[in-house]
């Protein structure tokens, strides 16, 4: 028996020594099929280790170049440049096909040659793939306290702040190599973005399930080329479920959506929201009434109502009792809501009075029934 379990040790020891020496020719064949759509990684030092039952590699100071994906720097070619402290993935060696992978930051994004204009850190940060070294079937992504930065000129400014991130994707049962589903989860918690719209700076909770169709193949390319065939091929992300929690205002969603010709966002979302009369500061459509209305104020957000007539309202307001014009322009935010309370059909959410209407993309413009809210960019 002592002969045995020493036969099985070296045999075992062998093993594992070849499926390690393995790992820089798979990682060298990886990189070159990343390379051919604008992706290249370099480790300062790469080790294995794990000996006996799992392989761990460890990349030191990663370096991950890529293309930018907006189409003026695609034009250029322009490289982006991100940095890490240490990436450590992880394969059994009886499962090799699944690997899971640990983040260490911070992270430092630039332009190739520049100085960093957004830095990154989490307490903790990780991903799995499994189905390699095919096409993986399902890939998740998770941070802890993740926390991005501008910098401009140095000098950070808040972006992203969050408790918790998770996305998860997987290829959905019955789907074929040849006409693929994606099914995608984006979880977050405790979440603001600053400067993107002020709906977003207070912190939030959100859940969002989708699935995306049109796509042809999974060969390595940017996701402008990517977006571009999908809407070429007919394309969509259907939103199966969404649920949005600030404070007290919720919301849920469900809806399909689109691409045109030139990358903007078309479609259509169900939308039932407890606590909408919270949004109506948030979103800006108080302004419309504020100290006489301008019409680009009145375009912002309805398209098609005459600032001129809004004004007459005002102040024939005024003519019959003085002062009631300014009340309304005062209160604008409770009478905006009513409005949008008449747009839609009046029902419960998890117990709560809400009101159930249409949320409309038209050539990416984000309208809120006529109240226009927001402008997408194109995806290509």
């Amino acid at each position: 028996m002592p002969a045995v379990v020493l036969v099985l040790a070296i045999g075992w020891s062998a093993f594992w020594f070849y499926a390690a020496s393995q790992v820089d020719v798979q990682f060298d064949g990886w990189r070159t099929r990343e390379a051919k759509s604008g992706r290249t990684y370099e480790c300062s030092n790469r080790s294995v280790a794990g000996y006996p039952f799992r392989l761990e590699v460890r990349c030191a100071d990663p370096v991950i170049s890529l293309i930018a994906q907006t189409a003026q720097q695609i034009a250029t070619r322009t490289p982006l440049t991100a940095k890490l402290k240490e990436i450590l993935a992880i394969a059994q060696i009886y499962n090799p096909r699944l690997v899971i992978a640990e983040f260490t930051g911070p992270a430092t994004v630039a332009t190739t040659g520049q100085a960093p204009f957004a830095t990154a850190k989490w307490s903790l940060g990780r991903a799995s793939v499994a189905g390699l070294p095919d096409i993986p079937q399902r890939v998740s992504l998770e941070f802890n306290d993740p926390a991005i930065d501008r910098l401009d000129g140095g000098n950070p400014t808040q972006l992203l702040r969050a408790k918790h991130l998770e996305w998860h994707g997987r290829l959905l049962d019955g789907s074929t190599p040849a006409n693929p589903v994606i099914e995608t989860v984006l979880e977050l918690t405790g979440a603001s973005l600053q400067g993107i719209h002020p709906v977003l700076a207070d912190p939030f909770d959100a859940n969002i399930r989708a699935q995306l169709r049109g796509l042809k193949d999974f060969s390595p390319k940017p996701w402008p080329e990517r977006f571009r065939e999908i809407q070429a091929a007919g394309g969509r992300i259907d939103f199966t479920e969404s649920r949005l929690q600030q404070g007290d205002t919720l919301a849920v969603a469900a809806g399909s959506l689109g691409l045109t010709a030139d990358g903007y966002l078309e479609g259509e979302l169900q939308m039932t929201v407890a606590g909408m009369e919270r949004l109506i500061p948030a979103l800006g459509l108080e302004k419309a009434m504020e100290q006489g209305v301008s019409q680009s104020s009145v375009d912002r957000v309805a398209p098609g109502v005459s600032a001129q007539d809004v004004n007459k309202v005002i102040g024939a307001l005024d003519r019959m009792i003085p002062g009631l014009g300014n009340i309304a322009r005062k209160n604008a935010n409770a009478g905006l809501a009513a409005g949008i309370n008449l747009l839609g059909q009046q029902t419960t959410l998890e117990g709560r009075k809400a009101q159930a209407f249409k949320v409309t993309f038209t050539h990416g413009a984000l309208l809120l029934g006529p109240f226009r809210v927001a402008q997408t960019p194109p995806l290509f």
